[in-house]
């Protein structure tokens, strides 16, 4: 079976939804995209003299907080999702802590969220692992029990004036998103997705066009491994797992094993 009709018999599908806290709706552009969706705006010229930016903490949606009871579980998606946004404008930008005066304020909210399976998480972790022992390439993770996201973003200026917004969704699938024995499993991978996603809008002033086929700069991965963010803004929320991270991910432990930083998120 073609790798594109594997992706879309093993992929969830999670539908944008607005939660109401954005500065305006009205300068959305149409829906884009079938396995990420998303609607933008962006301001191209007024992000051009941007020099610093403070990232909100992230908060969940009434409606969305209700699916993940665990306040620890929504503290490493929303965590996740902002340390991807501040070590990404840290190519560029110099963060600042909030209530620091600054030319950009991203502020985020996670409007839905598709918990993940921990029963059909862990069966498809020990097939897939078994089978790479037995076999040359492992078996995908099982298309069943599949987590998803949906957040809404926008960065304002110091007059309050919306300078860029996104609408967005995705679901996680079989082929790239490894099975995680967490409710939030599959929404903490793709909070880092978004994270990066919208940090690239604002570091270049343009939606993103496929995958981001560019290597990591020095700080990034430095960040990626456990290291010292760029600007200490970004230790609001917490180092990266690193090495240990990674290796949970492959084995299907929950994030919580290996990220440990995580704060209680605001709602």
């Amino acid at each position: 079976m073609p790798l594109v009709l594997i992706m879309v018999s093993g992929c969830t599908s999670v539908g944008l939804k607005e939660g109401g806290t954005l500065t305006t709706y009205s300068q959305l552009g149409a829906v884009k995209g079938k396995f990420t969706k998303s609607r933008t705006f962006i301001d191209a010229h007024a992000l051009s003299s941007v020099r610093t930016v403070a990232v909100l903490p992230s908060t969940f949606s009434f409606s969305a907080a209700s699916r993940i009871k665990a306040p620890q579980d929504r503290a490493l998606v929303v965590n996740a999702l902002d340390r991807a946004i501040c070590v990404s404008l840290s190519d560029k930008y110099q963060m600042v802590p909030v209530g620091q005066s600054a030319d950009l304020t991203v502020r985020t909210v996670v409007t839905d969220i598709v918990p993940t399976n921990k029963t059909m998480a862990g069966v498809s972790t020990a097939v897939s692992l078994g089978s790479s022992l037995a076999l040359p390439v492992g078996i995908p993770r099982l298309p069943a029990g599949l987590g998803g996201l949906a957040v809404e973003a926008e960065a304002i200026d110091g007059t309050g004036a919306q300078r860029a917004a996104v609408v967005w969704s995705k679901g996680a699938n079989s082929i790239t998103n490894n099975a995680r024995v967490s409710e939030v499993g599959d929404a903490y991978s793709l909070a880092s997705n978004f994270g990066k996603y919208f940090a690239r809008i604002l570091v270049t002033g343009k939606e993103p066009k496929g995958l981001d086929t560019s290597l990591p700069s020095a700080q990034r991965m430095n960040s990626a491994l456990g290291g010292r963010p760029k600007y200490a803004a970004c230790d609001a929320f917490g180092r990266a797992p690193g090495l240990a991270g990674m290796v949970a991910d492959k084995i299907g432990a929950p994030p919580q094993w290996t990220d440990r930083a995580s704060k209680p998120a605001v709602q």
